[in-house]
């Protein structure tokens, strides 16, 4: 029978036991891994990375320049490890198509609108008077604290630290699960889109060029919605940019990695999924048309 499936015209080796289609299987080999790491890397990221901002210093940076005009680059923690769902990203969208990379996407909003309830009612709920921050357990040594507040002579207090940790305010909230929903779905449509128009080739253009688009969404979002009227209008632009920047070059040199974990999830599952015919809405059905 001929086939007549569009896809099957685009390049592919007819050794190498992949065939190219637009047409999913009913069921993948490591489509639920792949989920699963992808939902893991998202919250470990926002529990671990969000609340902590570093900075790297780059003494080749001519002096006076935006947006680091002493050579100190700020960024938050979390963006060494956020993007490796990004790269998970471009994999699902590269080996699963859209429609299954929606439905991760939408995954992954539940579980982070999950984890801010979860954060907001253990954080209010009222600390036990003998609950000390120590490994040690109740009644052991303290641990020391850089302020001077007479009040706590012994250490910090947990319920301060707890709080400093896993508590946000509504607007970081809503701008991290808005970011995060935004740029994905953008990183995930111009991914698909781009392999299309390469025919399958040239794989680090869209996955470098999918990051680019999706990290500036979702850069364009969550720190004027999180941050504005609270820092500097300059501080906000400065790590805005920062952490896109930084974001995009850490998805360039991560090229590699994203380059084997496709090759060998592609001769796993056997198929080069192309979206032809895809409903791109984020709010559409999540199954793809089957072969």
């Amino acid at each position: 029978m001929e086939n007549t499936d569009p896809a099957a015209a685009f390049d592919r080796d007819p050794t190498d036991g992949i065939v190219a289609t637009s047409h999913a299987p009913i069921t993948f080999r490591y489509y639920d891994l792949v989920m699963a790491a992808f939902v893991a890397i998202l919250l470990l990221s926002n529990i671990i990375g969000a609340a902590k901002l570093t900075f790297v210093d780059v003494p080749f940076w001519p002096q006076g320049w935006w947006p680091a005009p002493d050579g100190v680059f700020i960024y938050g923690a979390g963006i060494l490890f956020f993007p490796l769902g990004y790269v998970i990203g471009d994999v699902l969208t590269e080996i699963y198509g859209f429609a299954k990379a929606r439905r991760v996407i939408w995954v992954g909003t539940g579980a982070m609108i999950f984890l801010a309830f979860m954060s907001y009612i253990v954080t209010a709920l009222p600390p036990f008077g003998g609950w000390e921050c120590a490994a040690s357990g109740f009644g052991g040594e303290r641990p020391p604290t850089t302020t001077g507040n007479p009040a706590i002579p012994g250490g910090a207090i947990c319920q301060m630290t707890y709080e400093s940790v896993f508590g946000s305010t509504w607007r970081i909230v809503v701008a991290s699960i808005t970011a995060f929903w935004a740029g994905e779905f953008v990183n995930s449509f111009v991914m698909a889109k781009m392999k299309v128009w390469t025919k399958g080739r040239a794989l680090w253009t869209r996955t470098i060029g999918s990051t680019f688009v999706g990290q500036g969404v979702d850069s364009l979002i969550f720190y004027p919605v999180a941050f504005y009227g609270i820092w500097t209008t300059e501080a906000v632009l400065t790590v805005m940019v920062t952490n896109w920047a930084l974001k995009v070059v850490w998805e360039a040199v991560l090229t590699p990695v994203t380059y084997a974990v496709v090759n060998r999830l592609k001769k796993a599952e056997g198929v080069d999924l192309f979206d032809l015919d895809t409903d791109f809405s984020p709010f559409a059905s999540s199954d793809p048309k089957t072969a």
